[in-house]
């Protein structure tokens, strides 16, 4: 039976890497379960090259947006931290608004995220929305040339997770703590990553990102070195 709902929900995708991003990977996989109960996708935008009129024109025409983007640095992009403080204004304007989050890094475990998903909250009470909560998702760096198989594991949470917004309009409490992990590399974990660097099989993606930009053979350069010892 298909859930009907008067709710217009949104997902804004910011991620500086627009449509080339993990970020949209991800909502495709969240899109997949949702479309399954609502016979629709949920409407994604993009931050990158959005203006503020139209970012504050989302934020208030929203009934419930979540926000997608990736780690940078231990922080956010700067386009993320800008359309936050373009949203100032429009405090308490939309109390009804349900906000959530999207949260991924690179890093394998789920702790480098949770300090940037507490601002996040005190963010959205800011703001005068509901909090919906921060999905926290590590390992995603690279998911865009992985077989599916590989992430098939991924793709299932992200499709259960769209399901259960659907149904209900909130994040599944389960799903996400299952997302988070590991939250910190075990023992074995560490050794484990301890020895794919030692035969180098993480440099293959990099390596691979540096000559598709033209910058391999500059891999060792030090512009800002100084030269003076």
């Amino acid at each position: 039976m298909t859930v009907k709902t008067n709710y217009q929900v949104n997902f804004l995708n910011g991620s500086p890497r627009g449509k080339g991003s993990n970020s949209r990977l991800l909502i495709e996989y969240f899109n997949t379960g949702y479309e399954q109960v609502q016979k629709e996708k949920v409407s994604e935008h993009y931050l990158k090259g959005m203006s503020t009129e139209e970012q504050r024109r989302i934020f208030s025409e929203s009934d419930s947006l979540i926000v997608v983007f990736p780690l940078y640095t231990d922080a956010m992009p700067g386009s993320v931290k800008v359309f936050f403080e373009n949203l100032a204004q429009l405090a308490g304007s939309n109390p009804n608004l349900r906000l959530g989050f999207i949260l991924h890094s690179g890093f394998p475990e789920g702790h480098h995220s949770v300090y940037l998903a507490q601002y996040l909250e005190k963010l959205t009470r800011r703001l005068g929305c509901h909090y919906l909560g921060t999905v926290i998702k590590g390992g995603t760096e690279g998911i865009q040339i992985m077989p599916d198989w590989f992430k098939k594991k991924l793709m299932s949470r992200f499709n259960e997770l769209g399901k259960h917004f659907a149904y209900t309009g909130g994040f599944d409490k389960k799903i996400m703590n299952e997302l988070r992990n590991p939250y910190q590399m075990s023992v074995s974990q560490l050794a484990f990553f301890k020895f794919m660097k030692f035969i180098k099989v993480g440099d293959f993606y990099w390596n691979s990102q540096l000559k598709k930009n033209g910058a391999y053979e500059n891999r060792w350069a030090r512009p800002y070195s100084s030269s003076l010892h």
